[in-house]
């Protein structure tokens, strides 16, 4: 849709309610390929020059923000008692109706994305896509061939849940690498645990074949490139 109502541009893109866009479009705050427009229900092209407030606009219908989520933040839009992920985007980077693509546990670390688009989050996250997710995980024991071929053949949880294939390499110590398509409740937690193993720290690398950089910092974020989105959807 290249039109759109001029308040729910400006709300959409500067961060602020419809209320605060309505009430400062009537102010003129804003303005049009050079003339101020002061009625909130306008249809306005998005390729149109737009400046809110003396800032210019760059239209984009979604954003989509990689995170190297930290420890002890919850992976939820918002919370009245506790800090969230979407707290933590910066406000250059802020926009209406922000969630997390998917969960991680509060004190799993590493990849997560932030978006607006609930189209791209859906099929990110749906088994049916079979999109992998990379982790690692450091464990209290070490992972044996057998494991490796429980998990290949489908784990079964303590409950009767039935997972999907997983991919489950050994690595240096006792520190393991999982790839799943799914994301139930702490699965990976629960999964380890069938075959006597707990998990003394997990991190997501990988999401799809889009990785988490070192120069990404926890709790840092930066918006992704288009090459990256699409990356999602690929595999190794």
């Amino acid at each position: 849709m290249t039109e759109q109502r001029f308040d729910k541009i400006i709300a959409s893109q500067f961060n602020i309610s419809r209320k605060d866009a309505r009430t400062g479009i009537r102010k003129g705050k804003g303005v049009v390929d050079g003339q101020v427009i002061k009625d909130p229900a306008a249809q306005i092209s998005v390729n149109s020059q737009i400046v809110y407030g003396g800032k210019t606009l760059n239209y984009k219908e979604h954003i989509y923000i990689l995170m190297n989520k930290p420890k002890g933040v919850l992976s939820a839009s918002s919370d009245k008692k506790k800090q969230t992920v979407v707290d933590l985007v910066p406000g250059r980077l802020k926009r209406n109706n922000l969630f997390p693509v998917g969960r991680l546990d509060k004190d799993t670390t590493g990849l997560l994305i932030i978006t607006d688009d609930g189209e791209f989050a859906h099929n990110a996250i749906s088994p049916k896509k079979d999109i992998l997710k990379t982790y690692v995980a450091e464990l209290d024991g070490e992972v044996t061939e057998q494991m490796v071929d429980i998990f290949a053949n489908g784990v079964v949880l303590a409950d009767g849940t039935v997972c999907k294939k997983a991919y489950l390499k050994p690595l240096y110590g006792n520190k393991a690498e999982i790839k799943i398509s799914e994301g139930k409740y702490h699965q990976i937690k629960r999964m380890f645990g069938t075959v006597g193993l707990g998990v003394n720290e997990l991190s997501r690398v990988a999401f799809g074949t889009l990785h988490l950089t070192d120069d990404l910092k926890p709790g840092g974020c930066r918006e992704l490139e288009t090459w990256e989105i699409k990356a999602v959807f690929c595999r190794d």
